[in-house]
């Protein structure tokens, strides 16, 4: 075997656990897509403890600055395949691949799309993903989100410090989410929100014009969608691993999976009560790291 561990997935559970694992001294890789994962697109983190306000980008590089102090292997690779093997797992990218005795998958989520007619086509050419990353490209302009959840809320405010007027977009009657985040948009004169309302149809050709609701149409630079996540997922269906009716992997309580050796920790898990929080990311990678400190001293 090359490594005792494997971790997949470089987000706040991945990173955790590969500090725990360090700390154990398990022999161990971790390897993903990007530092950070969806945590470096955050606008603000206001809920992470000793941090009154910091940048999910800021707080991605301290957590990856404590990683990197043990002299971890790291890779930034996507893992396209996993591979359960005599005595352990085979994880593959690409043309390349490595073995571990265990593995901690903590790939988390992905920016669910909205399924419209060219979403993909405009993709970059008005509508986005990411608020953090695009927003500076909207100074002036008319933008919206569609959400009514955090990050909807606080995408809107990023951009109402950028752009001359923010629609919010929110399907049912009410915001959901933290309150402060609600108060905030409320009172943000920059922000007009349209509640009961759905994007039916986007509009222009070689870049984006504006949208059609379902009772209006609105001129637009840009949009941003922000209705959720779903849990990266369904590449493992070889593998067998269960998984609940969205999608999420089933864990019990020390992060262990229906595959002896194969643990998941994170917003792609069933743990946490369905909390998807850093905190409770970073929990879940420190519980699965000393599972498979004990799993190994016991194997």
């Amino acid at each position: 075997m090359d490594y005792e561990l494997i971790i997949i997935g470089t987000g706040p559970a991945g990173m955790t656990a590969s500090i725990y694992a360090a700390r154990y001294k398990v022999n161990h890789l971790i390897i993903g897509e990007m530092p950070g994962g969806l945590m470096s697109e955050a606008h603000k983190i206001c809920n992470f403890p000793s941090e009154l306000e910091i940048s999910g980008f800021d707080l991605m590089t301290k957590m990856k600055a404590h990683v990197d102090n043990f002299g971890t292997t790291w890779l930034m690779k996507k893992v396209d395949k996993i591979e359960k093997i005599a005595n352990g797992f085979k994880v593959s990218a690409g043309e390349e691949s490595w073995t571990a005795k265990t593995i901690i998958l903590a790939t988390g989520t992905k920016r669910q799309k909205l399924g419209l007619a060219r979403e993909a086509e405009l993709t970059g050419k008005g509508v986005a993903y990411c608020a953090t990353c695009d927003a500076m490209f909207y100074k002036d302009k008319i933008t919206a989100v569609v959400g009514g959840g955090n990050s909807a809320m606080t995408a809107a405010l990023q951009l109402a410090e950028f752009c001359q007027k923010v629609y919010l977009l929110v399907r049912k009657d009410q915001l959901k989410g933290e309150t402060v985040w609600a108060e905030q948009v409320t009172k943000n004169e920059k922000i007009e929100i349209i509640f009961n309302t759905e994007v039916k149809e986007l509009m222009g050709e070689d870049k984006l014009t504006g949208v059609k609701l379902n009772d209006r149409e609105l001129e637009l630079a840009g949009l941003f969608i922000e209705v959720g996540s779903i849990p990266d997922s369904e590449w493992l269906a070889d593998l067998q691993v269960e998984l609940n009716e969205r999608g999420y992997i089933k864990v019990d309580d020390l992060k262990q999976t229906n595959i002896p050796g194969f643990l998941a920790a994170g917003d792609i898990t069933t743990g946490s009560g369905g909390v998807h929080q850093i905190v409770t990311a970073c929990a879940e990678g420190a519980v699965a790291a000393n599972t498979v400190f004990q799993y190994i001293k016991k194997n």
